[in-house]
């Protein structure tokens, strides 16, 4: 520790660290208060997801570009690290009395208050009793670590050696810093043992319409020489390596006990269901390859599933469309919402209250209880998760999310192929070699895949098993390579004649186009 100034004010090395541990502290007690409500955010949570709801679009597309699939873990630790550097500030504010450091974690305490009763998750009781709890904390460890750290000129009243109030001040700090990990770990594992967890696992789906014929024809398709080729993505995407975007910081954890799906708007009536009620619907099983729009050529946000459901224009005409209501817009119990045109779920491609996946309930983090899943639209405006409300409404009347950050209000999945196997960058040995990956073009299907060598001429692949036009087809090619660098390119044409363009673009507005284009080396 630095040494004491010469006057009777703590130095400002220990103010510093009493308002640091203070602030660490006060942020892990919210958290734990919060994690007895879940889902009620707590402090960080809350004031982070205020960040995201409000950023401007270049903000957003920083996060992205400079920490990629980990800016949600980013903002975590960005609002925690801040809000402990604004602690340490406090403590050197409050040097002489505490009070300076007690004001400022107070008004802390309402800013956090308010973030939580205005999450989509929150609500002022919540808020309030959380954030009385974090303040609380934060003022008394800041107290008991202030007096530990004042100098012996200021402890008339006890005189002591100045190397024990030193010794005194550290073990206090680091005693409540122990105190605050062990409270943030405690909050994650409470949060982990939620009752939507023990209601998920006790899910058992019925038997679906289609689901011996999907089965037997994944089944197979698994024998197919294009299927075992070493390295290519697996003709259905298992639970835990599909793919994960949205925007939630602290992803819902929905008891289904306590959850319905509302139909409003533009309707002839209002419906609600329980997830009981879905479950007993749930007669339709379907692979369906999902993408999301910020997927770039080549890239992994991308994943095949078989999903089972119930067919959304089933609950849209039980509901009775209204006239006029062009866009179908859906909400989760985040507050996160998308828009798509109405016709989307009346011409035929599969649209889907989903309630499973891969042959079991939807995985928490996939949108447990229920989430949509519709065929050849980006997810950015169709697949919501943890569905709370799906309103009929007009197009001009609603935006998703999305929408006003810059994102297209249209968002059909463009055709697309990727190369697998060889990685970029891959040594490989001269002879035959198998080129491999998939091609997608959801609602559509794909009906040739071809493979360019360098500048030569275009190759066709041999094509896995379809498993219909909602899902990825698998292909391959052998290509017989000779020693030296070599550029593999491919491209794909879908089943109404279109072959995907060269132009290469990035996925804003409406997702990335150009071919996948491998650099390997031959020796």
């Amino acid at each position: 520790m630095p040494p004491e100034d010469d006057n009777d004010d703590i130095g400002p090395g220990r103010a510093a660290v009493a308002g640091a541990v203070a602030a660490g502290a006060a942020l892990a007690a919210g958290e734990l208060a919060a994690s007895v409500r879940a889902p009620l955010p707590g402090p960080v949570y809350a004031v982070a997801n205020r960040v995201v709801d409000n950023a401007p679009g270049w903000f957003v597309a920083f996060g992205k570009n400079v920490f990629g699939l980990a800016d949600k873990p980013a903002l975590v630790a960005g609002t925690t690290l801040l809000a402990v550097a604004i602690g340490a500030g406090l403590g050197l504010a409050s040097r002489h009395s505490p009070r300076p450091a007690q004001v400022g974690i107070g008004a802390f305490g309402l800013l956090g208050m308010a973030a939580v009763a205005g999450d989509a998750r929150g609500g002022w009781l919540g808020a309030v009793v959380v954030n009385a709890v974090a303040v609380t904390v934060g003022w008394a460890v800041l107290t008991l670590l202030h007096r530990r750290a004042l100098p012996p000129a200021r402890l008339v009243d006890t005189p002591v050696n100045p190397a024990v109030t030193r010794r005194s001040f550290l073990t206090a700090a680091g005693v409540a810093g122990a105190a605050t990990v062990l409270a943030g770990a405690a909050a994650g594992q409470l949060r982990a043992r939620s009752a939507a967890r023990t209601a998920r696992d006790s899910v058992t789906l019925a038997p679906g319409a289609g689901a011996d014929e999907v089965a037997a024809a994944v089944a197979e398709a698994g024998t197919s020489p294009v299927t075992s080729t070493p390295g290519i993505s697996p003709l259905i995407t298992p639970n835990g390596d599909f793919y994960l975007i949205d925007t939630a910081l602290l992803r819902p954890q929905v008891d289904p006990a306590n959850w319905t799906l509302r139909i409003t708007g533009m309707v002839d009536r209002e419906l609600t269901f329980t997830h009981d009620d879905l479950l007993a619907r749930a007669t339709t099983v379907a692979p369906v390859t999902l993408s999301c729009v910020s997927n770039e050529v080549g890239g992994k946000l991308v994943g095949n599933a078989v999903w089972q459901g119930v067919p959304l224009v089933d609950l849209l005409d039980e509901a009775g469309v209204r006239p006029g209501a062009s866009q179908v817009a859906s909400r989760s119990v985040d507050g996160w919402t998308c828009g798509f045109p109405t016709e989307a779920a009346y011409d035929g491609r599969t649209a889907l209250v989903a309630v499973g996946m891969n042959g079991e309930a939807l995985p928490l983090e996939h949108g447990f209880p229920a989430r949509l899943v519709v065929s050849g639209l980006y997810g950015y405006v169709s697949a919501t998760k943890w569905l709370s409300e799906i309103e009929l409404t007009t197009f001009e009347s609603f935006d998703g999310y999305w929408i006003p950050r810059g994102w297209a209000k249209l968002g059909p999945v463009k055709t697309q192929s990727r190369i697998d196997t060889p990685r970029r960058g891959a040594d490989v040995v001269a002879g035959e070699v198998a080129v491999a990956g998939v091609a997608w073009a959801p609602h559509t299907g794909i009906a040739k895949v071809e493979v360019q060598v360098d500048e030569g001429p275009w190759q066709e692949a041999t094509l896995g098993d379809a498993l219909g036009p909602d899902a990825w087809r698998q292909w391959v090619l052998p290509w017989a390579a000779t020693p030296g660098r070599h550029n593999l390119r491919v491209r794909a044409t879908d089943a109404s004649g279109a072959t995907q363009t060269d132009v290469q673009v990035p996925p804003l507005p409406d997702g990335a186009t150009g071919w996948h284009t491998v650099p390997v080396t031959v020796t």
